[in-house]
């Protein structure tokens, strides 16, 4: 009798497990009370609630008390995720978001209020690409850093950090035009660039960041229509340009009468940093940030800071492209400012981006790598004779683990540098740890 009780709450969870497999359950749907449940199946409530912790062991519920039992998002991450003999990737350093602990409670509590009947049919009505006061309001709370605050009426809002930087060059640039961009550059540019007919004009940069005279030099080779740049936390380079820099490119614009698009995503994580080149530039900078990397890149939005000059154009091209934010998303970008959620998040992140460069330091110190203490990424210089497309084809077909080869961000038609670009942010610590380490015994293994 007790083994026949036993194959009844296995196969009662089995059930269960196959409907969020097949779909028909889905992630955040809420279980039938175990009572109901028993009473649905004609079983003892014992045996629901047996079958009811099955499905909490194999981690695809969870239940929260007072509230019931509700699928989990996704399972837990498997045990053997360094396993040799797998031909896929499961530990993906090219993927880059940041996930703090306690990050969905927080934002959970600011989008309850938004599910209210109510308050849900005002916040998913269309938005104007300029938003809402509260959310210019909201905007410049979170963008604002020292020698530099945005003005109100310049904001403007897309879907995301990608879709503002698609607004902006496609607002400034003309197919055909030429775009002024870092020798490596954030590889989303590239693929924006090419959709929308644009030349992508690799300047030379140093330890510094862009320099300004081969800027100059390029422009008078033939004619830019604009410059993205990232001078704070350069991906992949980490690197921040310091205030003289930016007081010298800031000179170049004025003196070409050219336009930069600043972006500053990653800028966050540094508290200690010199004014935006927005703050040297004011007439001549788009700034474009988003809340994609501070909280999560599913639910975000997208900001644009604008001078007067350039507004009507790219508001006209957010519209166009469909790349203006919802308003949903605004109202509850708008709700994580106020409570705080969006400033203890930056705080946590900023914490563990440095409890993640010390692994960097630990596993590859010895190799010659490009990082910040703040930041999630690293630029790794392959010890001879690896290529880089070669080490990243070992790394996914021997650990199972994806790299990014430095081809992703190189501009122009000249060699691809043999490094790598390492993301930090998205696996578990732990599995980052043990990662690291086995990149490394790689690279000492050679190629």
């Amino acid at each position: 009798m007790f083994w026949r009780r036993a194959m009844d709450y296995r196969r009662l969870a089995d059930g269960v497990a196959k409907a969020i497999a097949d779909g028909r359950l889905r992630p955040g749907d809420r279980l039938p009370p175990q009572r109901t449940f028993a009473r649905r199946h004609r079983v003892a409530v014992s045996t629901a609630i047996r079958a009811y912790g099955e499905l909490v062991r194999r981690g695809l519920v969870v239940g929260e008390v007072g509230r019931g039992t509700f699928v989990r998002a996704a399972p837990p991450h498997p045990g053997s995720v360094l396993a040799e003999d797998s031909g896929r990737a499961p530990v993906n350093l090219e993927l880059n978001y940041p996930v703090a602990d306690g990050q969905s409670e927080l934002m959970a509590r600011g989008l309850a209020a938004l599910t209210r009947p109510d308050v849900l049919l005002e916040s998913t009505c269309p938005a104007a690409a300029d938003g809402t006061p509260a959310a210019r309001a909201a905007a410049v709370r979170t963008l604002t850093r020292p020698g530099w605050t945005p003005a109100p009426d310049g904001l403007l809002f897309a879907a995301n950090g990608r879709a503002a930087i698609a607004a902006a060059l496609s607002a400034l640039v003309r197919p055909g035009g030429r775009v002024g961009v870092e020798e490596l550059t954030y590889p989303l540019v590239k693929a924006v660039a090419e959709r929308l007919g644009i030349t992508l004009v690799p300047i030379g940069t140093d330890g510094s960041g862009l320099l300004p005279s081969a800027l100059e030099a390029a422009h008078r080779r033939a004619p830019l229509s604009a410059v993205y740049v990232q001078p704070t936390l350069h991906n992949p380079l980490s690197l921040t340009m310091p205030g003289g820099r930016r007081e010298e490119l800031a000179a170049v614009l004025r003196e070409l009468g050219l336009v930069a698009v600043e972006d500053t995503t990653w800028a966050f994580l540094a508290a200690d940093t010199p004014a935006p080149l927005a703050a040297y530039a004011p007439e001549r900078t788009l700034l474009v940030d988003s809340l994609s990397k501070r909280l999560a890149p599913g639910l975000t939005v997208g900001f644009l800071s604008v001078p007067e000059a350039y507004a009507e154009e790219v508001a006209r091209a957010l519209r166009s492209g469909a790349w203006t934010a919802g308003r949903f998303n605004l109202e509850a970008a708008v709700r994580w400012v106020e409570d705080g959620t969006v400033e203890a998040v930056t705080a946590a992140k900023r914490a563990e981006a440095g409890a993640r460069q010390a692994l960097v330091a630990r596993h590859l110190g010895a190799f010659p790598v490009r990082v910040a203490p703040c930041s999630y990424y690293c630029w790794w210089e392959l010890p001879s004779p690896w290529r880089a497309e070669t080490f990243v084809a070992a790394a996914a077909e021997e650990l199972g683990i994806a790299v990014t080869p430095g081809s992703a961000f190189a501009v122009g038609a000249g060699s691809a540098p043999d490094a790598v670009r390492v993301g930090l942010a998205s696996p578990p610590r732990p599995v980052l740890d043990a990662a690291l380490r086995r990149l490394a015994e790689l690279a000492v293994r050679g190629g």
